[in-house]
């Protein structure tokens, strides 16, 4: 009874999470009624989160694809953030492998904590693309805007 009841209380304080998500996503978790509904939404999030990483990534290799030292070295460090990334997730929930352990909103939070580490992926990379201001001795590879 008293992991049904922490399972309820984990997905009511989850959902101002996905109530803070740019508005299509709201939309979704607004809508949603069931625990289903709600893992659904979050995959939905998942799907665009991905979608909008390798948008970001792609259009960073072609902004750049004349400097092949750096294109070498960010291809290094994104395979390591993956790595990374997976590595955060089996840390947050490492008894996924068992049945139940999480109950049925692992489906839920499981990808909306990957969600959370990709945005802060994209805002990272999103330095190459938007630009270091002018003056910045420490922008590295990142071009002047």
């Amino acid at each position: 009874m008293h992991r049904l009841a922490l399972i309820c209380v984990c997905a009511c304080l989850l959902l101002p999470l996905a109530s803070r998500a740019q508005k299509p996503e709201a939309d979704c978790f607004d809508k949603a009624v069931t625990q289903a509904d709600l893992n659904d939404c979050a995959g939905e999030q998942l799907a665009a989160a991905d979608a909008e990483l390798n948008r970001v990534y792609k259009a960073i290799l072609e902004k750049y694809k004349e400097d092949a030292l750096f294109v070498e070295k960010l291809r290094a460090a994104q395979r390591a953030w993956l790595t990374f990334r997976d590595a955060e997730i089996e840390a947050k929930y490492p008894h996924t492998k068992e049945p139940g352990f999480y109950g049925s909103s692992i489906r839920m939070c499981d990808p909306l904590y990957r969600v959370q580490l990709i945005q802060e992926r994209i805002k990272k990379l999103r330095e190459w693309l938007d630009g270091s201001e002018e003056g910045d001795v420490c922008s590295g590879s990142v071009d002047v805007k």
